[in-house]
């Protein structure tokens, strides 16, 4: 039973949906780089930072409401056209970004003490927002919560006498905290004349959960004053922190209200009431329209009436309108997922293993008696227990597209760091694997991202000269493959130069003098601790640190990592990862006395080893195509008589195809991975062990592996190559 009270939930929900929202605003700010007219990742971007703002203060953050409120203001520059989204800019609100993250990992409410880096960080930023802004610069001994106000003052002050349109909603605290609601609207009153107020009611609950100390007001108030903006926001100084205000300026009346309807919290579908909420129709124009609407024999569309009636103009219709649909995805949306705490999906997904085990040694021992019945509902049971299964492992997959779109800042960050052009192209962001495995890959192709463009992808002036465009290709794409994925990291450089690699592994002593390796062989030099043909160290890489890491980190995945390239062309890496890493369909086998698994989705077919072969090796004619093999029992030296008739379980791996020659077969069975202990872990051909429903332990073989080990035995790596 979890200890964690409703707030402390909400706060981890709200830092949880900040993070997502901070990645939606650098892939906006990311697409406006190279397209700075996009109105809709303008508004994306602006919203997305009002929205952490909002969040953050409703949990008593001050540094991120603080600092977020300057980035809004650049923001609301930038989407009403006074401020160009120029480089010196995407240059400051990228860091500002990673700021806010970095506020997010430090939060602890309205007492959280900063580090002096980040607080220092933050400053620094401010300053340089600040400036942008026109504003005199906050100094960087201020800290970041107290840049707010600053950046709220008008680059003016006009003195217009129209009316302006306030929107505010007060917090739930403000009456705990002894703040008097009506009494700034009645402070109001001093600066100018309130033409119109109508009280928004949505945040009511329902009886039973009223509280009595709670606030549920909100306002919409047309204001006619010749006050500044900044003087109308003064009167709201000691509760700023404790509601949600926006003030918009008598000009351009018809676009502010289109951006206030975007900006109104209440989910309220009904076209009307949104445009009456935002001030840009009153109630009795709404009423007027909804009577003709009804009256007429054909009844025309809402907004239809009220625009030819000159009530409200047609851009605000239309903002309604987006509103309205963008609320209508949500809620579909939300009535589809549901956030899961992750140590709860995966005490489901160690649970229904138990539950596979259990249900294994039921069905073996009821089908061990006469009891037909008992052996038909232990069937049953067995057929609902992998259908449990694949629903809870379903829960966990996730799309690897989330991955691969963090590149977009590390390409476009490192490039520019060593002075290249280069830009990342994402494919195959749909393919599905288990999140465990999305997370623990992540270094794994930092590190190959990062390699491809500091040693793959040559510098301008180098590629034009051999005819190729200036700016370099970093490629990511991902597919599924013979119940694996595969991720593919290629590039459009140099390549990998064959004869300089074979000569550093003679150097080396990895490759015996008299001994001619094939490019394979060569190029997974590269994997091997301490290796590297850089000419210099660079920040990025060149100290030989790193591939073979890679290759461990992949492998302790029951993954494989493989390397192809053309010189002058690029390099391609392969990844081969299983889709999860809890439970399997598996395929057992028998030698002698012991029982292995096969994962089932690398098992092709099973035939028989033909007494009689044409050919003298560890091969046959397979349908009139040689079929090299092994056989497990001299793999794993295993002691006992080879039986007068043995099986062939022939596999395939990516393009490797084989045989796996056994004693006998056992069938299908759903297989729950455990990991081997410490002792075991640097057993070869050997992925984990698994419970059979006799109780006794069963090894997973490493396919990948054992393929690899048969390819370096001389007797057999011929053929296997012949195979691939």
């Amino acid at each position: 039973m979890s200890n964690n009270s409703p707030l402390d939930e909400g706060r981890q929900v709200f830092v949880e949906e900040s993070r997502d929202l901070l990645r939606q605003m650098e892939d906006a700010l990311l697409l406006l780089e190279g397209n700075p007219g996009d109105e809709e990742a303008i508004n994306g971007l602006f919203r997305a930072a009002h929205t952490i703002k909002g969040s953050a203060g409703l949990f008593d953050y001050h540094a991120i409401v603080g600092f977020t409120h300057v980035v809004e203001s650049v923001l609301d520059r930038v989407r009403s056209k006074d401020m160009e989204l120029s480089a010196e800019l995407m240059s400051i609100l990228l860091p500002a970004c990673d700021h806010i993250g970095v506020l997010l990992e430090q939060a602890g409410g309205a007492d959280a003490v900063l580090d002096a880096e980040t607080t220092a960080t933050g400053n620094a930023l401010v300053e340089r927002l600040q400036v942008l802004l026109g504003a005199p610069a906050v100094a960087a001994s201020v800290p970041v919560a107290a840049a707010a106000t600053a950046s709220s003052a008008p680059v003016g002050d006009g003195v217009a006498s129209e009316a302006w349109h306030l929107s505010l909603r007060f917090g739930r605290d403000v009456l705990r905290n002894g703040m008097d609601p009506l009494s700034f609207i009645r402070y109001l009153v001093t600066l100018g004349e309130i033409e119109h107020l109508v009280t928004v009611s949505d945040a009511l609950p329902a009886d039973d959960d009223f509280d009595a100390e709670s606030c549920y007001l909100g306002f919409e108030i047309r204001l006619r004053s010749s006050a500044s903006k900044k003087t109308i926001e003064d009167v709201f100084e000691f509760v700023r922190d404790d509601c949600t205000l926006h003030i918009l300026p008598p000009h351009s009346r018809a676009l502010a209200y289109a951006e206030l309807i975007d900006l109104l919290p209440e989910d309220n579908e009904r076209l009307g009431d949104m445009l009456v909420a935002c001030g840009a129709l009153t109630a009795q124009e709404l009423n007027d329209a909804l009577a003709a609407q009804s009256a007429s024999a054909t009844p025309a569309k809402l907004g239809d009436i009220l625009v030819d009636a000159q009530n409200v103009r047609r851009e605000v219709v239309d903002a309604a309108l987006n509103k309205q649909q963008k609320i209508q995805v949500r809620r579909g949306e939300e009535s589809h997922f549901i956030r899961v705490n992750a140590e709860k999906l995966d005490k489901l997904i160690t649970l229904v293993g138990e539950l596979v085990i259990a249900g294994a040694g039921a069905h073996l021992l009821a089908h061990r008696g006469s009891d037909t019945a008992l052996q038909e509902a232990t069937t049953h049971l067995n057929e609902l227990t992998e259908e449990i299964r694949d629903g809870a492992l379903r829960l966990r997959m996730v799309q690897i597209g989330e991955t691969f779109g963090r590149f977009h800042r590390v390409v476009r960050d490192v490039s520019r760091e060593i002075g290249k052009d280069i830009v990342l192209e994402v494919s195959g962001g749909e393919a599905e694997l288990d999140k465990s495995v999305v997370e623990k890959i992540n270094d794994p192709l930092m590190h190959l991202v990062r390699n491809a463009i500091d040693h793959g992808i040559e510098p301008a002036a180098v590629r034009l000269e051999n005819g190729k465009p200036a700016r370099g290709e970093v490629r990511l794409n991902a597919f599924h493959d013979s119940g694996s994925i595969v991720i593919e990291i290629s590039d459009d450089g140099r390549g990998l130069d064959r004869d300089r690699i074979l000569a550093k592994g003679r150097e080396r002593g990895l490759i015996a003098a008299d001994h001619t390796p094939s490019d394979e062989e060569i190029f997974n030099l590269i994997f091997a601790a301490g290796f590297s043909t850089a000419e210099k160290v660079t920040n990025l890489s060149g100290r030989g640190v790193g591939m073979d890491v890679v290759r461990r980190n992949i492998e302790a995945l029951r993954g494989s990592v493989s390397l192809s390239s053309t010189f002058g062309k690029g390099t391609t890496v392969n990844i081969r990862l299983p889709l999860t890493l809890a439970i399997i369909d598996g395929f057992l086998v028998q030698v002698g006395q012991s029982v292995y698994v096969l994962p089932l989705d690398l098992v092709i077919e099973c035939v028989e080893l033909p007494q009689t072969r044409e050919h003298a090796g560890d091969y046959f004619s397979l349908r009139g195509q040689l079929l090299p093999y092994l056989r497990l029992r001299k793999v794993f030296d295993l002691p006992g008589e080879v039986p007068s008739r043995e099986s062939v379980v022939v596999v395939r791996y990516g393009e490797r195809k084989a045989g796996i020659v056994v004693d006998r077969l056992l069938g299908e069975a759903q297989t729950v991975i455990k990991p081997l202990g410490t002792l075991f872990s640097r057993l070869q051909s050997i992925s984990g062990s698994t419970i059979l429903g006799t109780g006794e332990v069963a090894l997973i073989v490493d396919v990948p592996g054992l393929l690899q080990q048969a390819r370096a035995d001389d007797g057999v790596q011929t053929h296997l190559q012949v195979a691939a």
